[in-house]
């Protein structure tokens, strides 16, 4: 019997909503490391566990392939031959990836000059068509809904329930790899539909089988077909937000969101009031970092741990480090913080971030070499 791998539809075909007869698009997305970081808890003298959902090794590179395989299936399946999306990049990188796969047509909207460069890479080679606003994400987001009204097109955004059910999938795979929910989970946020999605796929593992696991859920109205899992337990949800696209630390919407972290530069999230129900039900919180916090923790991942994310991504351990210093996450816990996307998807920032390390000498062996014994304490 094989034991490859297929995606994540395959193996949690019982717990999603999928026709037997349908035409799975997959990329082998799922099945992402769950990494326990070593040195970082040592630095700063944390005793409990602190685990990394590495969701960069996605197929594109971020955790959007998990609700795009089944966005883009669901399209499929009722005869879509185009999808479309707002993005600030991860999410048409896999809209154009999984349409590709499909052979139907991605349409993104991008803000014009404020996406990643490898992320505007991925979509243009997929053979998406990219048009670039005069604008900001939420202003590409406004327009896909009103497309969508005439135009023969599938959202495959956060706001297409299907997405969120393929996301929750990485809770279900937490849960395993711990044999328990964490203590904490800790992601960062803009749209806000990943919070939630997480938060479904924790809740169905602890409720009852037919109950309704949680009101955050919009696919399940009520009449959830998936609850029961053995794990009573649920994580609080901690949600981190750049300090100038927080509209969840604001209390309302932002119009003009500015940071670095590109992925998480969303003053208007279409998840605003399931996040809020997630905020509520869990017993998390959010809070706000700078963009000086999130690329020193992106940084310090990088070079203590091993592990490169993109800067949104480090927003989730930069806050929770924060907030284990200040001890409003309890000692001795376990913590999952999701990084959402790959480093190599902002390399710009990387270079920048890590151009102390060049150093420029002649083709002589013994300026290598003063160079080695320079750097080795």
């Amino acid at each position: 019997m094989s034991t490859r791998y297929t995606g994540l539809i395959e193996r949690y075909r019982d717990r999603l909503p999928v026709d037997d007869d349908a035409r799975l698009i997959s990329l082998g997305e799922g099945n992402t490391p769950l990494i326990r970081l070593n040195n970082i808890p040592r630095d700063i003298g944390y005793e409990g566990e602190i685990y990394v959902k590495y969701e960069g090794l996605n197929p594109t590179g971020s955790f959007k392939d998990r609700g795009m395989t089944m966005a883009v299936t669901q399209a499929v399946s009722q005869g879509s031959q185009a999808i479309i999306c707002a993005s600030t990049g991860n999410t048409s990188a896999a809209a154009a990836a999984y349409a590709a796969r499909a052979g139907i047509t991605a349409f993104v909207l991008i803000p014009d000059g404020k996406i990643a460069m490898g992320k505007l890479a991925q979509a243009l080679m997929h053979g998406a068509v990219v048009v670039q606003i005069r604008g900001n994400f939420d202003d590409g987001m406004r327009l896909v809904k009103e497309v969508a009204e005439t135009a023969p097109v599938t959202i495959v955004n956060s706001i297409n329930p299907f997405r969120l059910q393929g996301q929750k999938t990485a809770a279900f795979e937490i849960v395993e790899a711990l044999g328990r929910a964490p203590d904490y989970h800790c992601l960062p946020v803009g749209n806000a539909g990943n919070i939630t999605a997480h938060w479904i796929g924790y809740s169905e593992l602890a409720a009852a089988h037919g109950e309704s696991p949680t009101a955050a859920c919009s696919y399940c109205k009520g009449q959830c077909a998936y609850g029961g899992g053995g794990d009573p337990s649920r994580p609080a949800m901690i949600g981190y937000q750049a300090d100038g696209s927080a509209p969840f630390m604001r209390g309302g919407m932002v119009d003009d969101p500015d940071t670095v972290a590109t992925a998480i530069r969303i003053g208007h999230p279409q998840s605003w009031d399931a996040a809020w129900t997630v905020n509520r039900e869990s017993g998390g919180w959010f809070d706000e970092l700078t963009d000086t916090e999130i690329l020193a923790t992106q940084k310090q991942l990088a070079r203590r741990e091993g592990v490169f994310c993109e800067p949104a991504s480090a927003a989730s351990l930069a806050g929770a480090l924060r907030d284990i210093q200040r001890g409003r996450i309890a000692a001795g816990k376990t913590i999952v913080c999701t990084l959402t996307g790959h480093g190599l998807k902002d390399p710009d920032i990387a270079i920048q971030q890590g151009n102390d390390g060049i150093e420029t000498v002649a083709a002589e062996r013994a300026a290598v070499e003063k160079v080695i014994l320079g750097r080795i304490e």
